[in-house]
């Protein structure tokens, strides 16, 4: 089969194996593995005439180890540096060592036990952290337990990354030797790149992002991660260690996201292409011949690592149920543990039927991953024998309580809390539907009309008389999840009216689509609040300040969304999608608005939104569709930045 062909073979199969996975719920890097097998030499065989791909699979690594060097955050590791030093470290640690003396017991050389404790003792950072993210569960203190342990997982990547290269039997001399010489030349490699990020690539990045081009801020950043991996190279170090320095020096710099999301396409595709190759070294005959060696060693490694991890977490004063919940959470493989897996065989530190073990554990591991992160929290109570609170009768109201025209609250946290209080005191009554089982039992305790369950339970929503309500206040914050109940509760009652409380203005528009007729969003509500409190104290009467807070209430906080970009602003792939930022556009004797009206540029169409027009000094909010446009006029649109620069282009070119 020819080159090309292949490359089509690996594509057809990634794309559509990816697709498939990402419609299970499954991590898309098992994906990368499943199609890299099918492909392989052990599978179909669509690449059996060994083109090497792990040059260009490389740079998948490089670039993880860039991002992850941009994330890496010497302040964040001060502030959790109990956890990361006393959990994490010893985690590391124990584990690399428990498992590299079973090895070397079981009859693998030193160098190749070193590996397996290595491989072993890492955890998967992209897929836990994804899951505490979507569960909410990460402000738990489980989960800031296992970010701690990742962290320092991942720091402790980068020395495994320099050490395997020195185990290669071609390696001359002694392993203590190699290990300072590779000291000294860390040491004289980070000085020079730390002295060119402190002094040097501010300037550059100062310079190109003036010229206000996104290819060469691409390239810029594409050749910064390069030039600094080769150099490391170059030293006889890891290119991954290089690339992580890089990133290292730009994390801390004001165009961090900006970096990140240039970087992130040609990480994730060169990435996934890294995967296809750790896949297809996977030999499918070993496994299915060793199914047994290989369970055994997939239940032991994730039993260890759960037993140090609690054992650990209890020892730095953590309660028993976090530290089991923790431990269960990280119990699987890595994703850098296959890119171990794969430098140490390319480098002939590791026999090949043992690394096909290693990454047929490794695959079942991180499958079931996302159900253990899912059950973690109960898992972790069960196995510490904590006294369950009796949520018996807590989903249905007692019987003598007579409900009508009252109003539904979901989430019973602090603010759901003061709202009941506010209504009380005007004797209007109300239910509110909570998933604490302790927080319910208490309210209940002290007489509160609370339910224990989840808002978007039809038989709760019944319980709570829906059809007799008056109001449902959504409190508890969380847009997705308030989504989910807007639906169900439009669904079951069409006309309730839904007021919805969020943090911001991200999901306005999808709260509202979804059926909520009020939304609430605490940061602009907080804008207005302070905008009072400044009109207040600077002598405007308090009827024309109430009048402009309705008004912008009424226009669905139409000036509040937009605001004029800054140095610090969140340039991210999601921050970009979620922003609208507000822009001033200087009309010129040339430009082609000049002498049109507004009616007929309809910028409405090209979905962005006119806040004011400013004409000689005078500045006139929402101006009428009629106004003529004259030369040196400045008008300030809103949307997001794309649509801005296109429109800005427009008024100016025309076309």
């Amino acid at each position: 089969m020819s080159t090309h062909l292949e490359i089509v073979a690996i594509l057809t199969s990634a794309v559509f194996i990816v697709w498939l996975f990402r419609k299970l719920h499954l991590p898309a890097i098992l994906a990368y593995l499943v199609a890299g097998v099918l492909v392989g030499e052990h599978g179909f065989g669509f690449t059996q005439e060994n083109v090497d791909y792990e040059h260009f699979a490389e740079l998948g690594i490089v670039f993880l180890l860039f991002t992850l060097g941009l994330e890496f955050s010497l302040p964040k590791l001060m502030a959790m540096r109990h956890l990361v030093l006393s959990v994490g470290s010893l985690q590391v640690a124990i584990s690399l060592l428990f498992f590299t003396l079973v090895a070397m017991l079981l009859g693998q050389s030193f160098s190749s036990a070193l590996v397996i404790g290595g491989i072993l003792a890492l955890s998967s950072t992209a897929i836990v952290i994804r899951q505490l993210s979507e569960s909410g569960a990460m402000k738990r203190k489980s989960g800031q337990i296992s970010v701690a342990i990742l962290l320092f997982q991942d720091v402790a990547v980068v020395p495994l990354l320099i050490i395997i290269p020195m185990l290669a039997p071609a390696t001359e001399g002694s392993m203590a030797s190699a290990l300072l010489v590779a000291l000294v030349k860390g040491v004289f490699v980070v000085g020079i790149l730390m002295s060119v990020g402190k002094w040097i690539l501010p300037r550059i990045f100062n310079l190109v992002a003036q010229v206000r081009t996104d290819e060469l801020f691409v390239l810029t950043t594409l050749l910064v991660t390069l030039v600094a991996s080769a150099l490391t190279q170059w030293f006889g170090l890891s290119m991954a260690l290089g690339a992580f320095l890089a990133g290292m020096m730009l994390g801390e710099s004001q165009y961090k996201h900006q970096l990140e999301a240039d970087i992130r396409p040609y990480r994730d595709i060169l990435l996934g292409l890294f995967f296809i190759t750790v896949g297809m070294k996977l030999d499918l005959n070993v496994v299915f011949s060793s199914p047994i060696v290989m369970f055994t060693l997939l239940a032991g490694f994730m039993l260890v690592k759960v037993l140090v991890i609690k054992m650990l977490a209890v020892k730095a004063g953590e309660l028993a149920k976090d530290g089991w919940a923790s431990g269960i959470m990280l119990a699987q493989m890595g994703e850098f543990g296959f890119v171990l897996i794969a430098l140490a065989t390319q480098l002939n530190v590791l026999p090949s039927d043992i690394a096909s073990i290693l990454l047929g554990a490794g695959i079942l591991s991180m499958a079931i991953t996302p159900y253990m992160v899912e059950h973690a929290r109960d898992w972790g109570k069960w196995l510490s024998n904590e006294k369950q609170v009796d949520i018996q009768g807590l989903d249905e109201l007692p019987t003598n309580v007579e409900l009508n025209e009252h109003v539904i609250i979901c989430g019973f946290g602090r603010i759901g809390q003061t709202v009941s209080r506010f209504l009380k005191q005007e004797n209007i009554d109300f239910v509110a539907i909570d998933i604490d089982p302790l927080r319910t039992t208490k309210a209940r305790e002290a007489g509160e009309n609370v339910l224990f369950g989840s808002s978007r339970k039809t038989e709760l929503l019944e319980a709570a008389k829906l059809h007799k309500a008056k109001l449902v206040v959504i409190a508890f914050g969380e847009d997705k999840q308030s989504i989910e109940v807007i639906q169900k509760v439009r669904s079951l009652s069409p006309n309730v009216p839904i007021l919805v409380r969020t943090r911001n203005d991200d999901q306005l528009e999808s709260l509202q689509n979804a059926g909520a007729d009020q939304v609430v969003p605490e940061s602009l509500e907080g804008s207005l609040m302070l905008v009072s409190q400044v009109l207040s104290l600077t002598g405007v009467p308090f009827s024309r300040i109430m009048r402009r807070v309705q008004k912008e209430r009424k226009s669905h906080y139409s000036h509040l969304h937009g605001f004029f970009q800054g140095e610090h602003t969140d340039m991210s792939p999601e921050g970009i999608e979620r922003i609208e930022f507000a822009n001033a556009i200087n009309l010129t004797d040339d430009s082609y608005a000049v002498g049109r009206s507004l009616r007929s540029l309809n910028l409405v169409a090209r979905r962005v939104v006119i806040v004011a027009l400013r004409r000689n000094g005078n500045e006139s909010e929402e101006p009428d569709e009629n106004t003529i446009l004259q030369a040196q006029d400045t008008l300030v649109i809103r949307g997001k930045p794309r649509r801005v620069e296109r429109v800005e282009r427009y008024m100016h070119e025309g076309g």
